[in-house]
């Protein structure tokens, strides 16, 4: 398959560096086609400007800010973010790139006064989110995961139907041990390989 890896954290020394490392080596060993976007890496500005805002419904100009990312996400089959859950949602740099790249007319059609919004990233058939969680499970599920639904209920509205969705978290990762660590990235890889066959 041709996979995007979308990757967010601004320490090369991270944990969540090391998952994201695990994620394509494991992707590359499975025969995948594989894109790796690492935001911090690359200096993606997350900050949409006055001007792109107001062009942000214009057909093709809205493009021309993001054509590099929304291309990568034109070419995928699959997507896999690698981030640290903060704050129960997503950092404010993979944030800033979904509302920047996913653009209208691209990746949506804009509803009318007769039609709902229309899904336009027909070509993603799976999606998985690698992550680590500061808080519980428990305290995770009531908070309500804005971040996981953020992308498994926004971001696959917009993919083929059916899309195939996969969420692994590390949770307590604040009190997390080097064993409890070394079991999730072995999780990852499994889960990983077998949900990209």
């Amino acid at each position: 398959m041709r996979v995007l890896v979308v990757f967010c954290h601004p320490c090369e020394e991270s944990f969540n560096s090391a998952l994201c490392k695990a994620v394509v080596e494991t992707l590359q060993a499975g025969g995948h086609d594989i894109r790796l976007t690492d935001l911090y890496a690359k200096g993606f500005d997350p900050v949409m400007s006055a001007q792109e805002r107001r062009g942000y419904h214009t057909p093709q100009a809205n493009t021309i800010p993001v054509a590099d990312d929304l291309a990568d996400i034109k070419w995928c089959e699959a997507i896999v973010f690698v981030y640290p859950t903060w704050w129960f949602g997503l950092p404010a740099m993979l944030k800033g790139w979904l509302e920047r790249v996913w653009v209208p007319h691209e990746t949506f059609i804009m509803p009318t006064d007769t039609t709902g919004l229309q899904p336009n990233m027909q070509n993603i058939s799976h999606i998985a989110i690698v992550t680590t969680c500061g808080a519980s499970w428990w305290v995770s599920k009531l908070v309500g995961e804005p971040g996981r639904k953020t992308i498994m209920r926004g971001i696959k509205l917009l993919a083929k139907p059916g899309c195939k969705t996969r969420y692994l978290a590390h949770y307590k990762m604040d009190s997390s041990t080097l064993g409890s660590r070394k079991n999730y990235i072995e999780t990852v890889k499994e889960k990983i390989a077998a949900f990209l066959k």
